[in-house]
């Protein structure tokens, strides 16, 4: 097998493209010969060592993938070899083969590519977790999403809207409003060249969203909360702008409005059965249509570094994909 190694995480420059033992599968494991895997913004600071998590050196990156089934660890038997699975586990993604533990591996249903099955558990399972777990979305409501043209944004308008939502997504470009409209969002806002408060207070008639759901963090943070309506509901989803913003406390008091921590990883590992069946919902939205990861491109395995070149430049609407589509 070949994968991209991390053995100094000190940014992307130190990757290396190496040829290394394919591994065997032991216990509750499956090897998987990897057919896409894309590229998610904990993928650029694990690299950086930024991460919360730090895997023990050196290590493959990439957390979420797609791919074929190709041999079983002792006691698999909810999988087979053959079967095309997608799965999120942290590492391991950029490269041809992996080790991925057979109960966090998700069966692809026909119809189901690679492509989208490495684009789909993350985004979705973190939305899906925030706006109707978190955030008791009910239908009708008004949600403001930020950062809405990225993973986790295109995701959140597709689940909101799924759910009856009004959405108004807020992005950092026109170009990135439309691709929002394209999707389905009500109105956009523009925050590269618009008010954010101006803008809400004149989209709700003063009223403020519902629901705010923040990928973002950063400067946008205060002036989301302060439109927010009464008895509202910010999600903290993460912080893609660099700063972890800080509120001060009378406005949620002011508000009668809650900060709402989300940390989708968490309640999957303390949730199993919610989390599955989770999981068997998005599932069933995708193959009814009303959900489908957005793919600003695909790219070959071996332009990693390009892709995480345009990550590094918020220049990517949805969610980047690498492919191997070479012979066994």
């Amino acid at each position: 097998m070949h994968a991209w190694l991390c053995e100094t995480p000190t940014g992307v420059d130190a990757l290396t493209w190496k040829e290394l033992p394919t591994p065997v599968p032991g216990p509750g494991q499956v090897l998987v010969r990897i057919r896409a895997a894309s590229l998610n913004f904990p993928d650029l600071l694990i690299v950086q060592n930024k991460y919360q998590m730090k895997p023990e050196l050196p290590f493959v990156p990439g957390s979420e993938f797609a791919g074929v089934v190709q041999a079983l660890g002792d006691g698999v038997t909810q999988l087979r070899v053959g079967q095309n699975v997608a799965c999120l586990q942290g590492t391991g993604g950029f490269g041809t083969h992996v080790l991925a533990q057979a109960d966090q591996c998700l069966p692809l249903p026909d119809g189901f590519s690679h492509t989208d099955g490495a684009a789909f558990i993350m985004t979705y399972a973190t939305s899906f977790h925030a706006l109707m777990d978190r955030g008791q979305l009910q239908a009708g409501e008004t949600v403001l999403v930020l950062g809405a043209a990225g993973g986790v944004g295109t995701a959140a308008i597709q689940i909101a809207k799924a759910a009856g939502a009004r959405v108004i997504a807020a992005a950092s470009s026109e170009e990135k409003c439309a691709l929002c409209r394209a999707l389905g969002a009500d109105a956009t806002i523009d925050y590269g060249r618009e008010d954010l408060r101006t803008a809400l207070k004149t989209l709700t008639d003063g009223r403020g969203p519902d629901i705010v759901y923040d990928p973002v963090g950063g400067d946008l943070a205060e002036p989301a909360f302060r439109s927010i309506a009464w008895r509202g509901c910010y999600l903290v989803i993460g912080f893609a702008a660099g700063g972890i913003p800080a509120l001060p406390f009378n406005l949620p008091l002011l508000k009668g409005a809650s900060v709402v921590g989300v940390f989708w990883g968490g309640f999957a590992r303390h949730e199993p059965k919610a989390q599955a069946e989770m999981m068997a919902t998005l599932a069933q939205w995708y193959a009814q249509g009303r959900i489908k990861p957005v793919i600003d491109r695909t790219l070959p395995l071996a332009r990693l570094k390009e892709a995480y070149a345009l990550m590094g430049s918020r220049s990517v609407k949805g969610k980047l994909v690498m492919v191997d589509d070479s012979a066994d």
